[in-house]
């Protein structure tokens, strides 16, 4: 259970509220350059020198697989703090500072509209609200995407961006795994795709349930993906892990993942991955 603390066309000004930080100038975190950041924004925030994938928010993200225009359901589920947790930092205070923050009620945006020109159903996670963490707001906001697609008979694309399960709801948390995961089972039951798009980062229970479950597991470059992190990892069994350990070239090579795809060419991979598992 776990979470972190710590174009083509331009972007329309309204959607971008990402992760690129503010400024004139941004410093690539990979490649330490400094970089015009509307650059870097009409580059669907990928450093124009090194490729190196910034964060972006879950509306954003949208923005980029969908069409035009999108219509989002469920927005209005929040947490009422079923466990009255209280830590450094009351949990009351963090759903909060999370809402003002991202202008949302929880760390998941389920949408649909179309992409490619077909109706999708897609689930986009949110990692600046209490980092991306699946609590029963988003586990049910997940489970009633699966469950429209499967109404719908549309397809579906789950983008995960988690530091896993949210300790602020204990156990209550943990049972959203199993309950997705059903719902999943239901929804390949019936014969509708599911691909699973995994950036960076997705761990701790996103990854031992639903994110790997996909019809196709599609990555962004440089992903961390995995369940513990590479610190904890190393510090149980007292070995050093391999360079690249949990990144999504590595998954890649070790046969976890389908696809690591830029970001850039990343929509119309999907829309033909879409028309391979449906057509």
């Amino acid at each position: 259970m776990a979470w972190f603390r710590r174009e083509h066309e331009p972007l329309p000004a309204s959607e971008q509220i990402s992760r690129v930080p503010e400024g004139l100038w941004v410093k690539c975190s990979a490649c330490k350059e400094i970089i015009y950041r509307k650059e870097v924004l009409q580059n669907l925030a990928v450093c124009p020198k090194c490729a190196f994938h910034f964060r972006i928010s879950a509306q954003v993200r949208l923005g980029l697989l969908f069409d035009g225009e999108w219509e989002e359901f469920d927005r209005g589920l929040t947490s009422n703090d079923p466990l009255q947790f209280e830590d450094t930092k009351a949990y009351a205070d963090r759903l909060r500072d999370g809402k003002a923050k991202t202008a949302l009620c929880d760390a998941l945006i389920g949408a649909v509209g179309p992409m490619g020109g077909r109706p999708t159903v897609i689930a986009a996670m949110e990692y600046g609200f209490i980092g991306g963490s699946m609590g029963v707001v988003v586990g049910e906001k997940v489970t009633r995407s699966i469950e429209r697609a499967l109404k719908e008979r549309l397809p579906l694309v789950i983008v995960s961006c988690s530091g896993g399960a949210r300790m602020m709801e204990g156990t209550l948390s943990l049972m959203q795994m199993a309950k997705i995961a059903a719902a999943l089972g239901r929804l390949d039951d019936a014969g509708l795709p599911f691909i699973s798009l995994l950036t960076d980062p997705t761990t701790g229970g996103v990854t031992a349930s639903f994110a790997m479950l996909g019809d196709l597991n599609v990555a962004e470059p440089a992903a961390l993906i995995g369940f513990a992190g590479p610190r904890v990892i190393e510090q149980t069994i007292r070995q050093k892990l391999p360079e690249g350990f949990q990144r999504a070239e590595f998954l890649l090579r070790h046969g976890m993942l389908d696809l690591v795809v830029d970001r850039r060419e990343l929509k119309d991979v999907l829309v033909r991955a879409l028309k391979l598992l449906l057509d």
